[in-house]
């Protein structure tokens, strides 16, 4: 899983916005969508976390599409850490 971050101009406030890339690697459309709504899911949980007017973009990985509710929920926070550590 990769994240995309954009802060945003301090002058402007804004809500924080995310976006999701689930490609044709990860799997066929059902497949995509299903990865899709599990990682907005856990997103959704953690955006109060998120700075507000920062741009996040989650990018899956085929093996998102095999991994569990929980392993997906720890990959997503270590690198949404690991992202963060230069917006805060």
């Amino acid at each position: 899983m990769v994240i995309s971050l954009r802060a945003a101009d301090p002058s402007t406030v804004r809500p924080t916005r995310v976006g999701f890339a689930v490609g044709r690697p990860v799997g066929g459309a059902v497949v995509r969508n299903r990865t899709r709504r599990r990682l907005r899911a856990i997103v959704a949980a953690r955006l109060d976390g998120i700075p507000s007017g920062v741009d996040v973009v989650v990018r899956a990985t085929p093996a998102a599409a095999g991994a569990t509710f929980a392993a997906l929920g720890a990959e997503l926070d270590r690198v949404l850490d690991r992202a963060l550590r230069g917006v805060r």
